[in-house]
């Protein structure tokens, strides 16, 4: 059997999922007798963790898109989400598009989405 360099091991690695990788984890440590915390740690960041990392996603931005016809509303809901005073709240709604809210938890992004629909403006949540 050819001996295989590391940037081909690095490579099987790369295409094997966490579940896969972690059962061969095991398999080395039982065989070698040994501890791979740390090469679990430094295997780890692949491509298979970036995919499942985005599907459980749990912060959220609220992103204003426009305010709509009813701009002095958008600019009311706008500062009671976010305690800007009146300014900066007007300055964030002419800017648009801008981040109302950053890395929020999902229920309080919808929420903040809602209230801003209801007040005429469009929202996205990223």
């Amino acid at each position: 059997m050819a001996k295989l360099s590391q940037d081909d091991l690095l490579a099987q690695f790369e295409e094997m999922t966490l579940i896969e990788l972690s059962e061969f984890v095991k398999a080395f440590e039982d065989k070698f007798d040994v501890t791979a915390a740390a090469a679990v740690a430094v295997a780890g960041p692949g491509v298979p963790v970036a995919a499942e990392a985005a599907e459980e996603q749990d912060e959220f931005d609220v992103i204003l898109e426009g305010a709509g016809d009813k701009k002095i509303q958008v600019i009311k809901v706008v500062r009671e989400l976010t305690s800007l005073g009146l300014k900066e709240a007007k300055d964030l709604v002419d800017g648009t598009p801008k981040p109302v809210l950053e890395k929020v938890a999902k229920e309080a992004a919808e929420k903040a989405a809602e209230s801003l629909k209801a007040a005429g403006a469009s929202v996205t949540v990223k």
